[in-house]
């Protein structure tokens, strides 16, 4: 061994390592802890309530449509009806199926359910006593509440591409399949009908962004779980019925649940974008304002449970 070698301090390169021993570390709880969250979250026999509710409302609007245009001409021409967009192309493409489906349950179903794993989020750790315990743990609460939110997102596009799959399968099992018409009359092939489909999944799953961070701060508010849920789900409610009030014309534009069907212009051929930027650029304007609230509330929260 050289001199310079036994001259040099023996603890230098322990302390080198240990600021990368440590942020190792915290990138690995960080980890852990969104994966330990998700596992949680999606194996509450409640959220798999929800998502089977979800998965069973295409099933059920796909044999509505099949008995009802089952004595009709054999070009399916009588299931134009009322109802949601896209219902009266259903029966000359199952792939139509998708686009009704998310229609249908993106008014409703999809943002009741992301509101009771919001609302959960917080008020159901504080419910159950367990809250107090993950601050003791190294995750802060800045980081939980990101890990908390981050799994709702997550929730958010799972709840959506149940739906669509949901759809797309029975589609696929009542009715035929193959090049599809769009909105503005020019034909498209199946695989980009199904590409679109996608894209149209994962605009709806962001449109509920904003619906999840309303859900986080209101879990913020309180330690019951059921009080969160119910006004959270409560306050979507009241806010779709304004947003149906002509004599409110002037703010629905700022109601998060005005440009929620703008996912209908990706049909269009050209794709009409003005809605759909409005609609993103509304849920990241509610989730900035509702998450920052969410965090100013919950970082100054007196946890005793």
């Amino acid at each position: 061994m050289s001199r310079a070698e036994l001259s040099a301090p023996q603890g230098h390169g322990e302390l080198r390592d240990r600021p990368r021993t440590a942020r190792t570390r915290r990138t690995t709880f960080r980890t852990t802890l969104f994966r330990n969250e998700l596992r949680t979250t999606f194996r509450r026999w409640r959220t798999l309530a929800l998502l089977a509710v979800l998965a069973a409302v295409p099933i059920l609007v796909g044999i509505a449509v099949k008995i009802e245009t089952s004595g009709s001409s054999s070009d399916g021409a009588g299931g134009g009806g009322g109802g949601p967009a896209f219902i009266s192309q259903i029966t000359n493409n199952g792939l139509f199926l998708v686009f009704t489906a998310l229609a249908a349950t993106l008014p409703f179903f999809l943002p009741m359910a992301i509101g009771v794993v919001a609302g959960d989020a917080i008020a159901g750790e504080a419910n159950s006593g367990t809250l107090r315990y993950l601050l003791v743990a190294p995750a802060g609460r800045s980081r939980l509440l990101l890990t908390k939110y981050a799994t709702v997102v997550v929730f958010c596009l799972a709840a959506t591409l149940v739906v669509a799959v949901s759809a797309l399968t029975v589609g696929a099992l009542l009715f035929p399949l193959g090049d599809l018409t769009t909105i503005s009359g020019t034909r498209i092939s199946f695989a980009e009908g199904l590409g679109r489909a996608l894209l149209i999944a994962l605009v709806v799953a962001a449109s509920l962004v904003g619906v999840a961070a309303l859900g986080l701060f209101v879990s913020t508010m309180t330690g019951s779980g059921i009080a969160a849920m119910a006004t959270t789900v409560g306050l979507l409610i009241t806010i779709q019925i304004l947003d149906q009030i002509p004599q409110l014309h002037a703010l629905q534009p700022y109601f998060f649940s005005h440009y929620w069907l703008s996912f209908a212009d990706l049909m269009r051929e050209p794709v009409y974008w003005d809605d759909l930027t409005k609609n993103l650029g509304l849920q990241a304007l509610y989730a900035a304002v509702f998450g920052s609230a969410a965090w100013a509330r919950f970082t100054a929260k007196d946890v005793t449970a």
